[in-house]
């Protein structure tokens, strides 16, 4: 792991960026019906990830910083069960659910670590 200048260097930050370009990508692709219902709701928790993990890092305190991360958790534990519904609904492909989520996964390990890093634990 390099040097952390910026939010931008964390590969967690890097990688909700590209999940949520995917999931972007992925909601406008699902049924008229449900643009604005489970596109918008999935759309809004992908994009929540990196930019709570952005504005928790120009925070001026760590706890500031902590709270943030954990809201970017809430927000990726969303997209998890937002995938699930658009998975059972028939709107993705099971493939295409399982790799969405394994990178959320990812996220949210990097997430958990980071947090278990800044609460000394």
């Amino acid at each position: 792991m390099g040097i952390v200048r910026t939010y931008q260097d964390l590969e967690v930050w890097q990688t909700s960026i590209e999940l949520a370009v995917d999931i972007t990508r992925l909601a406008n692709q699902l049924p008229q019906s449900e643009l604005y219902a489970l596109g918008l709701q999935l759309r809004r928790a992908a994009i929540s990830v990196p930019s709570n993990i952005a504005e928790g890092y120009g925070r001026s305190t760590r706890p500031e910083y902590v709270r943030f991360l954990r809201i970017a958790r809430g927000s990726n534990a969303e997209v998890s069960s937002l995938l699930i519904i658009a998975t059972r609904l028939g709107y993705l492909s099971e493939a295409r659910a399982a790799r969405t989520r394994e990178t959320n996964d990812r996220i949210a390990a990097m997430l958990t670590r980071l947090l278990q890093t800044l609460e000394g634990r």
